[in-house]
């Protein structure tokens, strides 16, 4: 249960123990449709569905479709000929394109959008003869897509103390972009440090940093810098759910920590906190945040007052050849 105060959040001093809720939190359009996308393939297809990675960096999200018939593999060898797979949220390199057109798999790309929009800006810069430098962590499935596109032209960047090792053909023709999901605040001190270095620097044409990581980021500051505790719904995978901790403690939280659920919140956490605030990130299902707010209300922690810091309307189609065979089945 939660009342929505609005923003700023507003604590009521004649209650001993408060609970803040972040809006907007959990599931971002990328990571919905992405979801929906293997749903309807099973509807569709019938299980089994192949799905390569984590369709999202969620493991409860992830079991569950398990329980529906997803098969999920680390790469396409294991996938037999002939079926059905849906490449995950976070995109792929086109040499995992084309070794699914090679082995005569069916695929589904749910790469979300707004990744899509990075790989695009890389192959322009690639296309103009720029040396890229990608901001983000390295063995994330999102970077390793993105750098797949243009692998002679991409060199990864994990944080300003890389700055000093990068050396460039041309210190005139460098332009960044980054993962999706990193922290706002952190990207632009990295990006800062490679300006100072090449001072021609191109910017990508519009943020890389996705809508929803940043209005999570933001939700989270509103509600950590009067907590004791935050609590950050999501998996360890889950890059944004990791950021989310970091933002909150740099917000004024006293402390934070990420659980991917209330069974893994330690009761020691609460002693002596009287204001505790949740979030949860991109890839998180309501009812793991409703499990928090439920465990919070049985240690006599008050109903949820919800601290609107955005509001979300984005919703993206699903992807145009599982649209294309919905639309043959309803004729059939």
């Amino acid at each position: 249960m939660s009342t929505d105060l609005g923003l700023p959040p507003v604590l009521d001093p004649e209650t001993a123990k408060n609970v803040l809720l972040a809006a907007p939190r959990g599931y971002c359009a990328g990571v919905d449709r992405a979801v929906i996308t293997v749903e309807k393939a099973l509807d569709l297809y019938g299980a089994p569905v192949y799905v390569r990675k984590q369709i999202v960096h969620n493991k409860h999200v992830v079991s569950d479709l398990e329980s529906r018939g997803a098969v999920f593999v680390e790469e396409l060898d294991e996938v037999p000929a002939g079926q059905t797979v849906v490449f995950s949220a976070h995109g792929v390199s086109p040499a995992v394109h084309a070794e699914a057109q090679e082995r005569g798999l069916k695929t589904i790309d749910a790469t979300c959008p707004l990744v899509t929009k990075v790989h695009h800006e890389a192959k322009r810069f690639a296309g103009d003869d720029y040396d890229i430098l990608l901001i983000g962590h390295a063995g994330h499935e999102e970077v390793e897509g993105t750098a797949g596109e243009a692998p002679d032209h991409i060199q990864l960047v994990e944080s300003p103390a890389d700055v000093a090792h990068i050396e460039v053909r041309d210190p005139a023709k460098v332009a960044w972009l980054s993962q999706t999901t990193l922290s706002v605040d952190e990207t632009l001190e990295t990006v800062a440090a490679i300006r100072e270095k090449f001072p021609l620097l191109l910017d990508p044409p519009s943020d890389d940093i996705c809508y929803a990581t940043q209005n999570r980021q933001l939700a989270v500051k509103e509600i950590a810098k009067d907590a004791d505790l935050v609590i950050v719904v999501g998996s360890g995978n889950s890059s944004n759910s990791v950021r989310l901790v970091e933002v909150a403690l740099e917000a004024g939280a006293k402390a934070s920590y990420r659980v991917d659920d209330a069974s893994e919140i330690d009761e020691a956490w609460l002693e002596g906190v009287s204001t505790v605030s949740v979030t949860s990130g991109a890839s998180v299902p309501e009812d793991l945040v409703d499990g928090v707010l439920s465990f919070l209300a049985e240690r006599g922690y008050p109903d949820a007052k919800a601290v609107h810091s955005a509001e979300e309307s984005l919703i993206f189609a699903l992807p145009p050849e599982l649209r294309r065979d919905l639309r043959a089945a309803q004729r059939a």
